[in-house]
């Protein structure tokens, strides 16, 4: 079972890392994706990116690991209201079916789960922070 989480963790990392990337070198896709009434659409983009590729090394860092955890778990509640938004109202930028869109919404749940399973979860006396 410890094998499997520390496979889990990493490919979680790579995941975030990845996305994280992506809002830098993509950034129209997810400014497209803000609701209108978020302020500084540019900014909260680069912060949200930051916060993944930081959340993503951090996973693979025991010693920040449960840190880390909770901050991507506090990111993905963060960022559910832009997944709201184009489930809504459709996403300018990606050419996706509307059930798509839609299924985001319970992905984010499944997310949260995999970053409490990888890192923040306690099985017996032992914490999820050793590799």
């Amino acid at each position: 079972m410890k094998r499997w989480r520390s496979i889990s963790r990493v490919v979680l990392a790579l995941f975030f890392i990845a996305a994280g990337v992506n809002h830098f070198r993509s950034p129209g896709i997810y400014l497209s994706m803000m609701p209108p009434y978020l302020p500084w659409p540019e900014t909260l983009n680069l912060l949200s990116g930051a916060a993944e590729i930081a959340g993503g090394i951090g996973v693979l860092v025991p010693a920040v690991r449960r840190a880390a955890g909770w901050g991507l778990i506090a990111l993905l509640v963060a960022v559910f209201p832009a997944n709201l938004h184009v489930a809504l109202n459709g996403w300018p930028e990606m050419d996706l079916p509307a059930w798509v869109l839609w299924a985001r919404l319970p992905l984010q749940a499944v997310f949260v789960a995999w970053v409490y399973q990888s890192c923040l979860r306690v099985r017996g006396s032992a914490t999820c922070s050793a590799l």
